[in-house]
């Protein structure tokens, strides 16, 4: 048995901290590491020490296997854990981990290894009775094949994939996966397998010890996926036969028996319409995900990685499931602007209710580009499926997250919507519905009449007579505020005690009460600089202040293409120079941000007058990338 003492993770954000949590409940010293952007991030402040990695970029800092066990051994860590992303799936980094003396929270190198091609396990898959999809060779696919998935044969988290429906553009997505996959692992191997059409993603959570005990602990649904990375998740799957649950278990187990696996890890499957299951891949390390399936077994698999790491082994059969529990991944990004990401500070982030909420911010916290967007996961567990979702869409709902924009609304709306509600899910369920959870944005004016009466306020601290005279001398004329909230301006007008169809009950600076239609509503107000942020039953809103007089250098050139976030531009189309003819929808630049890629389409067609970017070439919000001359009209 080895007694670990001090634990370095060799990651950021809410992995981090999660992981800190247990390790901090069994005894253990506390190390962390950290970017220069990260310098004063939360899993930083969390850890009893920390080790700056020099530079920004994940490749110069989270990456640099060396500068990670440099920093361990710096410290006195003794042991390593990877949490997920970054270098969680390098066998060579754990192995140069073990070479250090140091003790590795994780599975083998060599199963590593072998899993880290997804090709490469679909052979061993195979052998070991795994059911798997044919693979299909791009080079003879006919319209029989189609649609394909493209897929990159190493890492994951949705990079490299692409669904191809026309062969006319198999050699398109061919180049754009592999490029992706290039930049983002190094490695630019793409394989194609038919794509299932309204297939259910279903996986199943194992753990081994070094004795030759191996637990199935049930099943997750990770169907709703955006740009194929997961959104919601929950365990058990839902509407499953048991006969199917055990086939599941039992390909799970022979997967991890096929690589000698050691330490918890991920079979991925993919479920057809009827039922017919289908091995995708083997995540050699803890998921993002883990949350529902502690919360159904009640146990902490951060804690269990730790032991198993030590030597113990576990019991003959796992302990057995109770309830049900849903995650929803919170993001800072727009779900209807193509899923934009989102960066800048966070000045509130506060989620109600006895759910659990796993994150690497706090109010006040910076989001950056250089990862991923997601600022929390928020977990709901109880007795049903119905009770689970309820409390979490309750939670999300009263949530209040001011700063940037997220999918919380998207969340909410999902976790609501009928189809959620009957279990059939499928990873199509945002291509069917994403316009109608994205539509219909709740009547601004009430909130925007809440925030300009908590504008008026004077205060709490102003004199008595400041405070009553303000409320008891009626104007000849309605004051008026005006304020953009996504996208749309609105205009409330009022008196200081009068409001057409409204009962102003009381006024605060941070709290309006008023009754509307007869029916009490209370609105939650929050002022940061030009902001007014609005949270009520009916909603949340964020108002900006219209200023009395625009500003007319905000106005641009006709056809300009502006940096819809900043971030690093990782292609410009071939032979794109200025004088180049473009059509409308036609990709010109591809910009990358917080993991994930983005196109920058012709706004018209018409041709490139300008082009002020190139390949590799760091780029700030509303920075302008090109210029497109519409073609006049014949």
């Amino acid at each position: 048995m080895t007694n670990l003492t001090s634990l370095l993770v060799a990651n950021r954000g809410e992995i981090a901290v999660r992981i800190f949590r247990t390790a901090r409940a069994l005894g253990l010293a506390t190390v962390a590491v950290h970017s220069d952007p990260d310098a004063d991030a939360l899993h930083v402040r969390d850890a009893d020490a920390a080790v700056r990695l020099p530079g920004a970029a994940p490749a110069d800092t989270y990456l640099r296997g060396d500068l990670i066990i440099k920093a361990a051994l710096a410290a006195g860590a003794d042991a390593v854990h990877p949490g997920y992303g970054f270098l969680s799936e390098n066998a060579d980094f754990a192995r140069e981990v073990l070479a250090a003396g140091l003790t590795w929270i994780g599975p083998p190198p060599e199963a590593i290894e072998a899993m880290a091609s997804k090709t490469r396990a679909k052979e061993l898959m195979r052998t070991a009775g795994v059911p798997l999809l044919d693979p299909v060779d791009p080079a003879t696919a006919t319209p029989a094949d189609l649609p394909l998935l493209l897929k990159a044969a190493a890492g994951g988290g949705g990079r490299g994939m692409r669904v191809v429906r026309d062969l006319d553009q198999l050699k398109e997505a061919l180049d754009a996966a592999s490029a992706e996959a290039r930049s983002a692992f190094g490695d630019g191997e793409v394989f194609a397998e038919p794509y299932v059409e309204r297939g259910r993603h279903v996986e199943v959570q194992i753990l081994a010890d070094t004795h030759g005990t191996v637990w199935a602990l049930g099943t997750r649904d990770c169907s709703l996926q955006r740009r194929h990375q997961k959104v919601i998740e929950e365990a058990p799957a839902p509407g499953l036969p048991e006969s199917l649950r055990e086939t599941l278990h039992t390909a799970a187990v022979a997967a991890a028996r096929a690589v000698s696996y050691e330490g918890a890890g991920t079979v991925e499957f993919l479920v057809t319409a009827d039922g017919r299951p289908y091995f995708l891949e083997m995540n050699t390390r803890l998921q993002v995900e883990h949350p529902v399936t502690e919360a159904v077994f009640d146990l902490d698999l951060v804690a269990l990685q730790l032991r198993l790491a030590e030597g113990a082994a576990l019991p003959p059969a796992p302990p057995q499931p109770t309830g049900h529990a849903v995650e929803a991944r919170l993001y800072a990004e727009d779900p209807a602007q193509d899923w934009r990401p989102q960066t800048g500070a966070l000045h509130t982030l506060a989620i109600p209710g006895t759910v659990r909420v796993d994150t690497g911010f706090t109010a006040g916290d910076t989001v950056g580009i250089h990862y991923d967007p997601m600022l929390a996961k928020v977990v709901a567990h109880a007795p049903t499926r119905a009770e689970a979702v309820r409390a979490l869409a309750t939670a999300l709902a009263g949530a209040r997250i001011h700063g940037l924009t997220t999918n919380r609304e998207l969340l909410v709306r999902s976790l609501r919507h009928p189809e959620f509600a009957t279990g059939q899910l499928d990873t199509g369920f945002y291509d069917r519905h994403l316009d109608t959870l994205t539509g219909d944005t709740p009547d601004p004016t009430p909130a925007a009449l809440a925030a300009a009466l908590a504008e008026a306020s004077p205060g709490p601290d102003a004199p008595l007579a400041t405070r009553l005279g303000g409320w008891r001398n009626v104007r000849s004329q309605p004051q008026t505020r005006r304020y953009t909230t996504a996208d749309t301006e609105v205009e409330v007008q009022y008196h200081p005690v009068n409001h057409p169809g409204v009962r102003v009950l009381s006024v605060e600076r941070h709290l309006v009460t008023l009754e509307l239609d007869g029916i009490r509503r209370m609105f939650h107000v929050k002022q940061n600089s030009n902001e007014i942020y609005v949270d009520s039953a009916l909603g949340a809103h964020t108002f900006t202040r219209v200023p009395r007089f625009p500003d007319p250098q905000d106005r641009t050139e006709p056809g300009s293409l502006l940096a819809p976030m900043p971030g690093t531009v990782v292609r410009v189309a071939e032979g794109l120079t200025p004088g180049t003819p473009v059509t409308a929808g036609q990709p010109l630049l591809w910009l990358e941000a917080m993991k994930m890629e983005h196109r920058i389409l012709a706004p018209a067609s018409g041709t490139l007058t300008a082009l002020h970017v190139a390949t590799g070439q760091q780029v700030e919000f509303g920075a302008l990338l090109a210029v497109v001359q519409e073609e006049p009209q014949s």
